[in-house]
């Protein structure tokens, strides 16, 4: 009566179980806009419980409507959209080493995944889990571009041998993905992301950064906010001491992301309800506390152990039943997948649109394939037009709409610039350096020039040898100019045609060569004309410019004063002379004063004769200069470049001919282009062909 009794009540047991583990957690309705249309996530009302004779589905499948959400992710992965930054909601499975993730992974699946010492994990296995109803299951791997069918016997070494063929057959990792798709009676519809257990001293034939190795991995696929972490923890240690905890936290501080479940319950059970309910690491998902298989019990029979421990442990007992057993994890992570599918399904949509329409403008910018010498003559005069046109806005029309915030470029003002410098150096080379010895220069010259004739006549001999001197100091000062603005030329010329010719580097090389020709073309010119100036001015003493009489009027008027002091011996030989600031005089009473007279008048004329000069030298450049640059835009530099690029160094007619071969970065961006359009274009399609059947199902 009494082994009746018992025998009673452990089958009521299981068949609570079993009711259990055939009921969903909770209704979920949700939805979320995508292209102004709606996806509906509906999880289907729970089915009857299964006769105890009828091996129990760990959880239902999702309803027609939910499945194909998951599909498409499902294809969107494999598509690996993720290479366009699009990431993807994904349950991320992570576990110290040993914490039972194997065993938590083959609950849900119901089958064997590979065990033994060291990691067992060593590439991201993608598990995707499927009910179907075929008693039949089916499952196969996929990997490097292949499908690999095998059967629950021999899954644990198909895994295994795709894994060497991944990562080699010693102990090291590999980031490439093995996708598991196992579609089986009573699994839930679920995706996971397996990884490699976290260790932090490596073994024997492992690499001695397998831990940086790992968490890199590792931080990769929790590090999205689209994904959610299930962390897998031992009942046996400290929480806040587990690697993976400290890891989820880094890069999710709330916790709102991760979800814990505990393993082996049943060997550490004191303490575990104060842990997961203290939760002093922040588990924002929850807890779920499990126990593992063991031995050879079937998946069945490990289910029924599971709930017959948390009903009857004196101390596992008291954890509610809501966060104990594996359906109620197979539960919680149906639910969380399907609310975070529901929440990124629309912002996928989204950067799938983005991204599809920037790689199509770019590919559009980029230059087309040319087919015929005359195709590839036709570009490159369009490349001499824009390239023109461009150099007239700046360097012509001052206008730098092209270049608003490269300085450099703005032309006009930067030549204004160089000018006003210019200028500036002219002044200060033409200086006084001294007065000291003012007038002595003067008087030495009318000495050495003097000749027989009318005394108080001023030799025009005089005034030129004083101003040949005058001219050969400052003779450096516009050549040195000269040079400075035909290189800067080079550099804006250099940088336009780079710039329209950016496609085509087979122009490059004669483009730069006949710039660098040109400009040292014009530059000769432009010496050759600052050296006839330079000799003008020296030889001739010219000028019908009213500007020199009247400062030479206005000098000439502290004459008085200068001889007074010449013959007033009783005054300071200190004066001031307009122009010439405080001078010392004193040193000149010792000439003859016809003399003092000449030297101050001829110091006077230099003086504002100078003034005109040096007015010249700086109109003659920069209308030179305006000049120059017109004819370099408008007629010199496209002679120059075609001649460079069709005659003997150019390369003849080849040189068009190699615009017809597109260069090796031209092309490598072309064909990612265009494998990046299909892709993108292929995961549109998927996810139009998900919303036109929500929208039937409407």
């Amino acid at each position: 009566m009494g082994s009746h009794a018992k025998h009673g009540k452990k089958g009521q047991q299981q068949h609570q179980q079993l009711q259990k583990a055939n009921m969903f957690h909770e209704e979920s309705n949700q939805r979320a806009p995508v292209n102004d249309q709606q996806v509906l996530l509906v999880v289907e009302e729970p089915e009857a419980a299964l006769p105890i004779s009828v091996h129990p589905p760990l959880m239902f499948s999702f309803n027609e409507r939910i499945r194909p959400l998951l599909d498409a992710v499902d294809k969107l992965r494999h598509l690996k959209v993720a290479q366009e930054g699009i990431q993807l909601p994904t349950i991320v499975v992570v576990g110290d080493q040993s914490s039972g993730k194997s065993s938590v992974l083959e609950s849900l699946a119901g089958i064997s995944l590979p065990r033994g010492q060291g990691i067992c994990t060593r590439v991201p296995l993608i598990m995707r889990l499927q009910h179907h109803q075929n008693p039949q299951p089916e499952l196969h791997l996929e990997y490097h571009g292949k499908t690999v069918t095998t059967d629950e016997t021999h899954i644990a070494g198909a895994i295994v041998l795709a894994t060497d063929e991944i990562a080699g057959s010693g102990k090291g990792i590999s980031n490439t993905l093995l996708t598991l798709v196992v579609k089986k009676r009573g699994v839930p519809d679920l995706t996971m992301v397996d990884l490699p257990g976290i260790t932090r001293v490596p073994v024997h034939g492992q690499p001695e950064d397998i831990y940086e190795q790992i968490s890199e991995i590792i931080m990769e696929y929790i590090k999205p906010e689209e994904s959610i972490i299930l962390n897998v923890l031992s009942a046996t240690v400290d929480f806040p001491t587990c690697e993976s905890i400290r890891m989820s936290q880094r890069v999710d501080k709330t916790g709102e992301r991760t979800l814990a479940v505990v393993t082996k319950a049943d060997k550490a059970p004191e303490g575990l309800l104060e842990k997961v309910t203290a939760d002093d690491v922040n588990i924002g998902l929850g807890y779920v506390c499990v126990r593992n298989r063991i031995g050879n019990e079937s998946y069945e029979e490990a289910r029924m152990e599971e709930a017959s421990l948390f009903q009857t442990h004196p101390l596992l007992s008291k954890i509610d039943e809501s966060i104990v057993g594996v359906p109620v994890l197979a539960q919680k992570l149906v639910h969380i997948q399907a609310t975070i599918i529901s929440k990124c399904l629309p912002e996928i949509v989204r950067k799938i649109n983005d991204k599809l329409s920037y790689n199509i403008s770019e590919l559009n910018k980029m230059p087309q394939n040319l087919s015929s010498v005359a195709e590839a003559m036709t570009v490159f005069m369009r490349i001499i037009g824009f390239s023109k046109e461009s150099l007239r806005k700046i360097l012509l029309r001052g206008e730098f709409d092209e270049y608003p915030d490269e300085k450099k470029m703005h032309c006009t003002a930067r030549l204004v610039e160089m000018l006003n410098e210019y200028s500036i150096e002219l002044q200060k080379s033409a200086e006084n350096k001294s007065t000291e010895n003012f007038l002595v220069d003067e008087i030495r010259v009318l000495d050495e020039t003097k000749g027989i004739g009318l005394p108080n006549f001023l030799p025009r001999t005089a005034f030129l040898v004083v101003l040949q001197k005058k001219v050969k100091e400052i003779s450096k000062t516009p050549v040195n100019f000269i040079a400075e603005v035909w290189d800067y030329i080079e550099t804006v010329l250099i940088t336009v045609f780079m710039n329209h010719c950016e496609n085509y580097p087979q122009l490059h090389s004669a483009t730069r060569r006949a710039t660098h020709n040109l400009v040292a073309k014009m530059k000769h010119k432009s010496f050759e004309r600052v050296m006839e100036i330079v000799e003008m001015e020296r030889l001739a003493d010219y000028t019908c410019s009213t500007e020199y009489m009247s400062d030479w009027g206005k000098l000439m008027a502290q004459q008085n004063v200068f001889m007074e002091v010449m013959n007033d011996h009783s005054t300071p030989t200190k004066i001031t002379i307009e122009g010439f600031g405080d001078v010392e005089v004193g040193h000149l009473r010792g000439h003859n004063s016809d003399v003092r007279e000449q030297a101050f008048d001829m110091k006077m004329r230099i003086t504002a004769y100078w003034k005109v000069v040096l007015k010249r030298f700086v109109d003659s450049m920069a209308l030179h200069l305006l000049l120059s640059v017109q004819n370099l835009v408008n007629r010199d530099m496209e002679e120059e470049i075609v001649t460079e690029l069709m005659g003997s160094q150019g390369g003849g007619p080849s040189a068009i001919q190699r615009m017809l071969e597109e260069s090796p970065s031209s092309a490598k961006k072309r064909e990612r282009l265009n494998k990046s359009i299909k892709l993108l274009k292929e995961s549109k399609e998927v996810m139009a062909q998900i919303i036109d059947r929500i929208s039937v199902d409407d």
